[in-house]
């Protein structure tokens, strides 16, 4: 699609930050939510981290499944600490301005982290239907080395990606508003406010959400259904 009127170049010199609005339409909620979202973020913080160290620590909980926790709760913390901080500096602070390439970088950081995520997710849905469906091969099918290279192929996909789409996108000069109508930088807003035909960067969008939201879904939905299937066979 086309966005905005051709700007002079002066104009996208200066277009180096955006604002983003958030909350800004409530600020009667501001302490509140500012409250809110810390408690959530500290329970965050404090729940994955007791499970990443637990996981590490304690010799009892070194198989598979448990290593596969412990990198997801390391994820998560990663994922939340992409965007979290600097809704609460932003409602803390009142100042909503953010550079471009700190934007960049938010989303950057939040769409990969997300994405290994759901790829992990996948990964330890194979893990448990191994586990139960094959228990007798379990250890010499998901050894140490197996479970390495799954984790590691998560993450060699999901940043290479994710951080190829980021560079096409803030490649696209901005222009007009500056004003992010989000909490924090997302792709859909970032899109609306640039110059040009932004089609090839909506379909890599929709592209990348089946590659990381669809594929692993069907394989949590194909080995829960197998799961299933062989407990229901169980005299």
């Amino acid at each position: 699609m086309n966005h905005q009127e051709k700007p002079t170049k002066d104009y996208l010199a200066e277009l180096m930050e955006f604002v983003l609005l958030g909350f800004a339409d409530m600020p009667h909620l501001q302490r509140f939510l500012f409250g809110l979202l810390l408690i959530i973020y500290i329970i965050i913080l404090m729940s994955n981290g007791t499970i990443f160290l637990i996981t590490k620590m304690d010799p009892a909980v070194q198989s598979p499944m448990y290593f596969f926790l412990s990198n997801f709760s390391f994820l998560e913390i990663c994922y939340v600490s992409a965007t979290l901080p600097r809704m609460l500096m932003n409602l803390g602070t009142q100042r909503r301005r953010i550079s471009l390439v700190a934007c960049a970088t938010q989303i950057c950081f939040f769409l990969t982290f997300g994405g290994i995520e759901c790829l992990l997710l996948g990964v330890m849905a194979y893990d448990h239907y191994v586990a139960i469906c094959n228990p007798l091969h379990y250890p010499l099918v998901m050894n140490n080395r197996v479970c390495i290279q799954l984790v590691t192929g998560s993450w060699t996909i999901g940043i290479p990606i994710t951080t190829g789409q980021m560079y096409q996108i803030f490649s696209l000069p901005f222009c007009g508003s500056n004003q992010i109508n989000h909490f924090f930088c997302d792709i859909p807003p970032i899109l609306k406010l640039a110059y040009g035909d932004t089609f090839v960067n909506e379909m890599l969008v929709y592209i990348n959400s089946v590659l990381f939201a669809m594929v692993p879904f069907l394989l949590i939905l194909g080995s829960y259904s197998k799961i299933i299937s062989i407990i229901l066979k169980l005299p």
